[in-house]
């Protein structure tokens, strides 16, 4: 095919280069041999053209060929526009044409064309005919005309990828050709081409319509067609104003009415500003900027809106500059884009800063890097008092981030700012520990990036860098985690880069001044200080990876240690200025060595990478008989039956691989009779090693199945084979596997372990193949045992319950037989003892046990066989070559995979089945040979025909989503080239099309299913793309349908094909908004792109409409009406859709509305929704006005509630969206809003008594609370409406909330019609409370005033749904009040005057939990020096008794949130109780304090701790460094406690919360002392460090260190007995398959121990006077030094390599260990103080 292509275009080069050379027209002399050679091109590039079977891009070529040879064989030249056009529009007149055109192009003439082929003939015409300046005369005018005509009509046919990407190319290409075209001045084609004409307005049709296209080329070459449209239209109207053009002024109008959600909207935008200017846009709308900015929260649309900001403040800018004088524009350029700017980036989210930063800011400095001043000036002013918070960056992260930008893009130099005093050490400090993340991360990048890679890294840097590092290891964001070290690894490739450059310097002694970055600086120095601080790094790092410490911490020491191995390995020839290498030793070597047992693969998976690196030094420094001791633990894990060891078993053997004697250390004790390889020395040591282990696991795991064989049940509880198997693979992954050297061995290996991998399969396939896999214990054959199997398997018979899941099935008696019958089997001479030494023990099995052995085997032997596929040569062939796999081995392999694809039943072992066979088709479609090409096209055929036979004996699985069917299929139709022609996926698409659709015969309901299941695989495949697109109209036809059978199991497909489709054509639904804008397209656009779904949609509706209006509606109701109205209602309109489209959505709208009359609330619902977009916003007056007519009147006979209910809610959602758009202020639409309101006028009994049916009464009140919420917002209206608001007060007033409820029992719709006429009156109420009405002296004014019901009715109303929704109007007026503000001056605190006995007295008596804790928090808001005096009066209780009340609440409530407010309420009591100096019991304030701590537990809910920082935040002023102790010393240290507890806990937002307590006492600390630098806002890991060392200050200010220096010394010890968890394990326990081991996976117990050492110690050394009780020191010393010996004596106790195999014990017992030897060393330092006291005393 590339040959064929290259053909074609070297014989164009030839017919251009002889029209260049040859002279006059000899050589078209019809004998000449040059014509004949010239007719024969003429002809082959006419068949290719027509050829459909070619390559896509064969055909555009010879569309260009045919076009170039017909140009240069035709005469007269001006007619060949004209043969073109004919040969377009098919007019097919033969007579006029050559005979030699007609004898070589007949085809052409005669035949129907192709739609590809039009499209590549009208991309010759334009890319080979002169378009420049109109020289082809009228018929080029015509000929251009027809294409553009033809070209658009394709555009609606053509839906493949490759070919509306080629459409939307050429169509640009006409663009460029019309701009050409018109130089000439022809004013037909001015008038043609101009913005009003008919060719203008559907090529802006097509660019609306594909602006948003999935395809990015399609999305780029809309942009250019719209770019050259507008200069088009420039060129016509050259002379006249384009700022007062129509055309332009109307499309402005358009594209600004448009939402931002438009991805289209940008790039138009951007071409209409560089026409009309910025200034002229922002005329318009000043806001433009702002609002741009606001859309940046969203990643995917901050790029499209970045480049048009880039593109509006450029062209401001160069508006600005060719205008007016520099010192003016300046301030006004950064009022409209930097003041923005600097606003969002302060207070705004997360997402929408960092989008700004990355995006906006560069372009913005790149612009006008002056305005990096302005920016530093403004932030810095504020940067003091907004230092920001988790929630928002402040002025401290603004600044961090445009200097850290600047200095990345080369705007400035750190060095300059930080010596002029513009930016303090300490405030880059203060950015390191922000607790907003990104904050730290651009203050690490300020120090980090530079613009020179070469740029000295300056000792204030380096010492920030490591206070950094002491802080921010353990982030739990991974991409916080990514970022610090993708920063750090720059700072490295710095100091690496530069310190090249001082080496060069010293090495040519050049004179010091020269070097202009270091003058007076001396490069050995430097050097040294780059050594010192990448060793203290190094320390810091390695320090890191302590027992216990937390996987973020290790992921991030790790990666960053990975960096500095990489980027400091030494070159030849290269001196490196530090070497990784140089500090290592043994300690350190074992922890790395010690990471490979880690749960987290990522952390394996570093720490083998790093110790590949530095696997010489790590070889040296470990000892023979340690790594003996490794081996041993690898073999053990590798038959664990807890999952994740044979994970760490794969690295530890992996690792030993590289050792050059581990056959002497380690194997030989293991294979006795292995012959030793020649001992070549060249030939590769892992090679080497690598097969012997794979050698030695396979002897194993074929014993295993052997004893598997014989009883799955005992291989499931001892020696699970995955893992050996895990471990082979693993081994086999780090080979070159087309490069080795012992290829005879290599060709037996693989044949064993294909052989293996089938027997092991044939064990445990039984139980993932079986029709419930999750609860199957297979049943043994052997008659001994039978019995006790039998009696199992009846206990696990799939029963309504999950017992079987949960308790082991001991099978004592059967185990020893089993271990008698191993006992009698001679076990093999080279088999490990493992299996043997387990005969004494008792057997557990669970079906969960058996099941994950059973399908991780399965998962094993899949990735295996997949591997071994990949072995294949590519030039494979039948006959045997020196592959280490034949074609007979794979073809078998290939067999298999179908066998278990189709049969699997478990998710997991058909999942990773498919993982296998997609390697197999990969190297299937990389091979040579033909027979093996061609394979998955055969089982592709294979497979369909079973489906399509729907044979009884089929073994499908026809459940479970057709099981591993659709994978089967996804492997082999990805497998498929994807620049070809994809013929096996059209063909399976096609098949699978036809046995979705309903047929009437009942045999063919499971082709159905399975043809409905797997193209719902095809359809979220993401590797298909783009290419399943065309067949998704006909995805969502077959769904539809199906959804109409009367069999479950086609609905139950169809409606899960039918999200899939709705996820493909709208993108994945990232909000939890139903109807939230994104995921939606315009009609005009879905209809473009899906033709056919028109007329299939307008069917389908018409037909569930008319099933609707039938007499007896009740009894039919529509399969389908939900599913047209869901993809209805993703539609939105447009303003951009034009009436004229042929794909109007008009008719749509009578059968949506009367879908509205539907007998289901939901459908009725959707119905209203789905009208929406349908009607454009300037039609919705009308369309209300007509629905609202429709209503009944009072007086009518035949009233249908159902009908009333649809047609309410259609003009609730209508209004909405009229309501919301932008329309507002505009004269018609307030014309249209006060029809609308005369109009509802004349139906409002629906809203009164006469309307019996209350859920149409409710609906109707919906409208009226919407109307009354905007009429109150928008004050000038308000007043305009008078009829309406005495109407409303006439509604309430008549309503069942004033004279009570008649109805006796339950009404449909009442709870509903009770919340909407409260939604009513707390509307009115709020409208009427604001203080220009209240003010207002109008008698207009006046009506509105009167309300006729009272907040306090609605708070006392015996349903709780009319109390909740009062409440939470009172909870909002409250938030609102100005402290400032009296009741007198009216506004919303008019309404809250006396409501606190009220509140009070319904704390009280409230039954309703929501009800009540709303109570709650209204009381919390509330200003106790108001509320406390009302106590007595309305509840009877003096403060002391209201203050136990709420802390019984605590205590008794079943609700965590009633509970956190009660506290919360509680404590502001307390504390201003406390303030006020007076009295509280004792008794009371100590159930404070438990509550307190019992609310901080590592097990409470977030809620809870949440609450309980908020209290200790507000209590730390007043108890926890208050000069004196108010609560006394435990009580005060219990909190302190539970302040270190919260920073400790698993949750960041309960951190962050926490470390506020801190930054409080920081804040206090600065106010007091003055002077100095405090960390005002701090992460949780200094907050800790922080809280330990105001802790040890507060006890000296107190004078307490004598009692308090014992307590703290006591939480370092640990409150628990070192054995606790470690001697009460029992056999059960071990056996547990998934153990969680410590729920809080962020605290690290080492960490916390270290800080409190550290501040004991320096606390130690401080006091000399105030020691502690000696006795009581002698006491604690005695306790740790027997907790020291018991450890030494349980670490003696475990096995070797405890690391490995006794994971979790080993790691309590080093860090007890550590905590310990930490405490003896503080009180050996207190005990020596002591002595040399009482020494000083003796003298």
């Amino acid at each position: 095919m590339h040959d064929l292509l290259m053909a074609i275009k070297v014989s164009m080069m030839l017919v251009q280069k002889l029209q260049e050379n040859i002279q006059g027209s000899l050589w078209k002399n019809h004998e000449s041999f040059v014509w004949q050679s010239m007719c024969n091109l003429l002809k082959s590039s006419t068949d290719f053209l027509t050829d459909e079977t070619l390559l896509q891009t064969v055909q555009t070529t010879s569309g260009l060929a045919f076009i170039l040879f017909t140009k240069a064989m035709y005469e007269p030249a001006e007619e060949l526009p004209s043969l073109v056009s004919d040969l377009l529009c098919g007019s097919r007149k033969l007579e006029g044409m050559p005979a030699w055109f007609v004898n070589n192009c007949g085809a052409l003439c005669t035949e129907q064309l192709s739609d590809s082929v039009l499209l590549f003939l009208c991309h010759g015409a334009l890319a080979m005919l002169d378009w420049k300046s109109g020289s082809m005369g009228e018929n080029g005018e015509k000929l251009l005309l027809d294409i553009v005509s033809v070209l658009l009509s394709l555009s609606s046919e053509l839906k493949e990828s490759s070919m509306a990407t080629s459409l939307s190319r050429i169509l640009a290409i006409w663009t460029n050709s019309a701009l050409a075209a018109l130089i000439s001045d022809s004013p037909n084609l001015k008038m043609k081409l101009n913005g009003n004409s008919e060719v203008v307005r559907r090529l802006l049709e097509y660019v609306y319509t594909h602006w948003e296209h999935p395809l990015d080329a399609v999305r780029h070459q809309s942009k250019l067609i719209f770019r050259n449209l507008l200069q088009i239209h420039r060129t016509i109207i050259t002379g006249s104003d384009e700022k007062s053009d129509p055309f332009f002024a109307r499309l402005t109008k358009r594209l600004l009415s448009l939402e931002w959600h438009v991805k289209g909207k940008y790039a138009s935008l951007a071409c209409l500003v560089e026409c009309l200017g910025t200034e002229n846009i922002l005329q318009l709308d000043k806001s433009i900027p702002v609002q741009i900015l606001n859309v940046m929260n969203d990643q995917s649309l901050a790029p499209y809106a970045s480049d048009l900001l880039e593109t509006m403040f450029t062209n401001h800018k160069v508006q600005f500059t060719s205008s007016c004088q520099k010192s003016t524009w300046i301030d006004q350029w950064h009022d409209v884009w930097v003041s923005p700017l600097l606003l969002i980036l302060c207070e705004g989210n997360h997402d929408q800063t960092t989008y700004i930063i990355d995006y906006y800011l560069p372009k913005l400095l790149r612009c006008n890097p002056d305005s990096l001043n302005y920016m530093i000036r403004i932030l810095q002013a504020s940067a003091d008092a907004n230092l920001g918070s988790w929630r928002t960056r402040g002025a401290l992260g603004a600044l961090m981030a445009c200097l850290r930008t600047a200095r990345a893009h080369g705007h400035l130099e750190l060095s300059n700012i930080m010596s002029s005093g513009l930016v303090s050490t300490e405030s880059i400090k203060q950015g390191l520990v922000h607790q907003h993340n990104q904050v730290c991360i651009d203050a690490l990048g300020l120090l980090c990036e530079t613009h020179r890679s070469t740029e000295i890294v300056s000792v204030e840097e380096m010492q920030l860098i490591l206070f950094f590092v002491t802080y921010n290891l353990n982030s739990q964001s991974p991409s916080v985690r990514q970022q610090i070290c993708s920063l750090l690894r720059k700072l490295f490739c710095r100091i690496r880069e530069s310190s090249q450059v001082l080496y060069k310097l010293e090495q040519n002694k050049i004179k010091q001044e020269l070097f202009e970055d270091s003058p007076k600086r001396n490069p050995l120095g430097i050097l040294q200080k780059y050594r010192d601080f990448l060793s203290s790094l190094c320390d810091r790092l390695f320090e890191a990876l302590f027992p216990g410490s937390s996987h973020p911490t290790r992921f991030s020491a790790l990666s960053i240690l990975g960096s500095v191995a990489e980027i400091f390995s030494v070159p030849k020839g290269q001196e490196q200025v530090f070497r990784l290498d140089q500090e290592m030793n043994s300690a350190r070597v074992r922890t790395l060595i010690q990471c490979f047992a880690s749960t987290f693969e990522e952390v394996k998976v570093l720490a083998f990478e790093l110790l590949m690196k530095l696997r010489d030094v790590a070889f040296n420094l470990q000892d023979s008989e340690s790594l003996d001791l490794l081996f041993r633990a690898a073999m053990d894990l590798s038959t664990s039956t807890k999952p994740y060891d044979c994970v760490t078993a794969s690295y530890l053997l992996n690792f030993l691989a590289y050792h050059k004697d581990l056959q002497h250390i380690c194997l030989g004790k293991w294979i006795k009779h292995n012959p030793q390889m020649n001992e070549d020395t060249s030939v590769d040591t892992v090679e080497k090693n690598t097969l012997a282990v794979i050698k030695l696991l396979l002897v194993n795991v074929e014993e295993e199945i052997f004893q598997a064989k014989k009883s799955l049940l005992q291989a499931a509880a001892s020696f699970p084979m995955y893992g050996r198997v895990h471990c082979i693979n693993g081994a086999l992954q780090q080979l070159p596997l087309n490069n080795l050297m012992f290829i005879t061995e290599w060709k037996q290996i693989v044949a064993r372990l294909i052989l293996m991998s089938y027997e092991l399969s044939a064990v445990v396939s039984p139980v993932v193949q079986s029709s419930s896999p999750e609860g199957l214990i297979p049943m043994d054959i052997d008659s001994e045992t039978a019995d006790r199997l039998q009696m199992i398997l009846n206990e696990i018979q799939p029963q309504d319950t999950n017992d079987y899941f949960m308790q082991a099935k001991v099978l004592k008696e059967h185990c020893k037989i089993e271990s008698e019958k191993l006992a009698d089997h001679k076990p093999m001479e080279n088999i490990c003892t493992e299996m043997r030494g387990k005969e004494s023990q008792i057997c557990d099995v669970t079906a969960q046990m058996v099941l994950v052995c059973c399908w991780r085997s399965m998962k094993e032997v899949s990735l295996l066989l997949g591997t071994l596929c990949k072995l294949l040569p590519a030039q494979a062939a039948s006959e045997p070559s020196n592959g280490l796999i034949t074609v007979e081995q794979v073809k078998n392999i290939g067999d298999y995979f179908k066998h278990h694809l189709m049969q699997s039943r478990h998710r997991g072992a058909f999942e990773l089945a498919y993982a296998g066979f997609v390697q197999l088709t990969e190297t299937l479609s990389r091979c040579n040979s033909e027979s093996l090409h061609k394979m998955p096209e055969q089982w592709l055929s294979c497979v369909l025909e079973e489906i399509k036979s729907c044979d009884p004996s089929s073994t499908l699985c026809a459940t479970r989503r057709s099981a591993g069917i659709p994978f089967y299929i996804q492997a082999l139709l990805a497998s498929e080239p994807k620049k070809g022609k994809t013929d096996l996926l059209k063909m399976t698409i096609k098949e699978l099309m036809s046995l979705a659709a309903p047929s009437s015969e009942p045999a063919s309901v499971i082709p159905q299913v399975h043809a409905l299941n797997i193209l719902r695989a095809l359809f979220r495949d993401t590797r298909l793309g783009e290419n399943v697109m065309p067949y998704v109209a006909d995805g969502i036809q077959a769904a539809i349908l199906g959804f109409t059978s009367p069999i479950w199991a086609v609905r139950n497909s169809s409606t899960l094909l039918f999200s899939a489709l709705i996820t493909r054509i709208f993108g994945v639904k990232r909000g939890k908004d139903e109807n939230s804008k994104k995921n939606r397209m315009t009609g005009a656009e879905f209809f473009s792109r899906f033709p056919s779904l028109y007329p299939f949609l307008l069917k389908q509706l018409e037909v569930v409409a008319n099933t609707l209006n039938s007499e007896d509606e009740e009894l039919k109701i529509h399969p389908s009406l939900f599913l047209l109205l869901l993809i209805l209602g993703k539609l939105y309109p447009s303003p951009m859709d034009g009436t004229y489209s042929a794909l109007s959505m008009a008719p749509f709208v009578p059968f949506i509305i009367r879908c509205g009359h539907s007998p289901v609330y939901r459908s009725r619902e959707m119905s209203g929704r789905a009208l929406v977009p349908f009607v454009m916003i300037n039609e919705v007056p009308y369309t209300v006005l007509s629905l609202l007519k429709e209503l009944p009147d009072s007086t009518s006979l035949f009233i249908r509630h159902n009908s009333i209910h649809g047609t309410l809610l259609q003009v609730f959602y209508l209004l909405q969206s009229y309501l919301d758009s932008k329309q507002l202020g505009n004269s018609d639409f307030e014309q249209g809003l006060s029809d609308i309101i005369t109009c509802i006028g004349s139906k409002l009994w629906l809203a009164k008594r006469p309307n019996p049916c209350l859920v149409t009464r409710a609906a109707f009140l919906d409208v009226l609370v919407m109307l009354s919420t905007h009429l109150g917002n928008s004050q000038k209206q308000g007043m305009q409406f008078v009829e309406f608001w005495e109407e409303m007060n006439r509604v309430i007033s008549e309503s069942e909330l004033m004279t009570g409820i008649p109805y006796l029992t339950a009404v449909p719709g009442l709870v509903q019609y009770l919340q909407s006429i409260t939604k009513l009156v707390i509307s009115v109420l709020s409208v009427t409370s604001t203080a220009d009405i209240q003010s207002s002296s109008s008698p207009a004014a006046m009506k509105i005033v009167k309300p006729s019901l009272s907040i306090v009715h609605l708070l006392r109303y015996e349903f709780h749904e009319v109390r909740l929704l009062a409440l939470e109007a009172v909870l909002l007026w409250l938030k609102k009040v100005n402290p400032k503000q009296t009741a007198r001056e009216g506004g919303v605190l008019c309404l809250l005057v006396d409501l606190e006995g009220i509140l009070l007295s319904m704390a009280l008596k409230e039954k309703n939990l929501e009800c009540f804790y709303k109570v709650l928090e209204i009381l919390y808001n509330m200003d106790l020096r108001n509320m406390l005096p009302k106590t007595e009066c309305s509840i009877k209780m003096n403060p002391n008794e209201f203050l136990s009340w709420s802390l019984d609440i605590v205590d008794n409530s079943s609700s965590t949130e009633v509970q956190s407010m009660a506290l919360k309420f509680a404590s502001k009591l307390v504390v201003h109780l406390l303030e006020n100096h007076q009295q509280i019991s004792e008794e009371v304030l100590k159930t404070w304090v438990q509550q307190l701590i019992y609310f901080c537990g590592d097990e409470q809910e977030t809620e809870m701790l949440l609450a309980a920082a908020e209290v200790l935040k507000s209590i730390t002023s007043l108890l926890l460094i208050n000069e004196k102790l108010v609560l006394g010393l435990s009580d005060t240290l219990a909190m302190w406690r539970c302040v270190l507890l919260l920073l400790q806990n698993e949750d960041l937002v309960v951190r962050d919360a926490a470390a506020e307590v801190l930054q409080v006492a920081q804040t206090e600390k600065k106010s007091t002392n003055g002077s100095g630098f405090t960390f005002r806002v701090m992460n949780a890991p200094l907050a800790l460090d922080l809280a330990f060392g105001t802790l040890c200050e507060q006890l000296q200010q107190w004078g307490q260190t004598h009692a308090g220096i014992p307590v703290l010394l006591g939480w370092l010890l640990g409150d628990s007995d070192p054995r606790g968890g470690l001697q009460t394990s029992t056999p059960e326990e071990d056996e547990c398959l998934f153990d969680k081991g410590e729920v809080n996976f962020w605290a690290e117990k080492l960490t916390s121990a270290r800080l409190l050492g550290k501040h004991l110690l320096l606390l130690a050394q401080v006091i000399h006077l105030a020691l502690p009780d000696g006795g009581e020191l002698d006491r604690l010393s005695r306790r740790a030094q027997d907790q020291a010996q018991l450890i030494a004596r349980l670490l003696t106790a475990l096995p070797p390599s405890p690391e490995f195999l006794k994971t979790a014990e080993f790691t309590k017992l080093a860090i007890q260990n550590e905590q310990i030897s930490l405490c003896l060393k503080i009180l050996n330092l207190l005990q020596s103080v002591d002595k040399g006291k009482d020494g000083n005393l003796e003298k």
